[in-house]
């Protein structure tokens, strides 16, 4: 099993904030069981995501669309849900801040304190986000989260249309 393919995603989902744990890198290669995760989450009604980022070594585009979607569709509520970054390294700090998501998330390590969850964790087996239309719901997630983030995408939406339409 490669690097890439490594579990790196630890849930408590019966909590309030559900906690999420992402330790090695989040990329489409290993957050598949992630999106479903947070998708059945917010079906059940939760509205408040904590991630714990300190291990975290790094994210591709489509995990920052996943959570910029999850931001947007929690917006969209009412009353609206939060998603809370913790412990993000210098080098995801600037990932974010580069695509403008910390105009959309919470970047807040000492609010991450009171947020640490009384229930034990479980590891989520990973999955690669092989469907082109999941991927392409995370990048344009990234564009409705900051109109500037569309000419760094255009070609990557451009083939996932195209491969969704063939």
């Amino acid at each position: 099993m490669s690097e890439s393919q490594k579990p790196i995603f630890q849930v408590s989902g019966f909590t309030d904030p559900v906690a999420i744990r992402v330790t090695g890198k989040a990329n489409y290669l290993n957050c598949g069981s992630l999106r479903d995760f947070i998708d059945a989450m917010v079906l059940k009604g939760y509205k408040r995501f904590a991630l714990d980022l300190k291990n975290c070594t790094g994210m591709d585009s489509t995990f920052m669309g996943i959570l910029a979607g999850l931001a947007i569709k929690l917006n969209e509520q009412s009353p609206s849900g939060t998603v809370l970054l913790c412990n993000l390294n210098e080098h995801n700090d600037q990932l974010i801040h580069n695509l403008g998501l910390n105009k959309l998330l919470i970047l807040d390590s000492e609010l991450c304190k009171q947020c640490e969850p009384n229930q034990p964790f479980t590891q989520l087996d990973n999955a690669e986000i092989s469907d082109a239309e999941k991927m392409l719901e995370a990048h344009e997630s990234l564009i409705k989260a900051n109109k500037e983030n569309s000419a760094e995408f255009e070609d990557v939406i451009a083939f996932l249309r195209n491969q969704i339409n063939h």
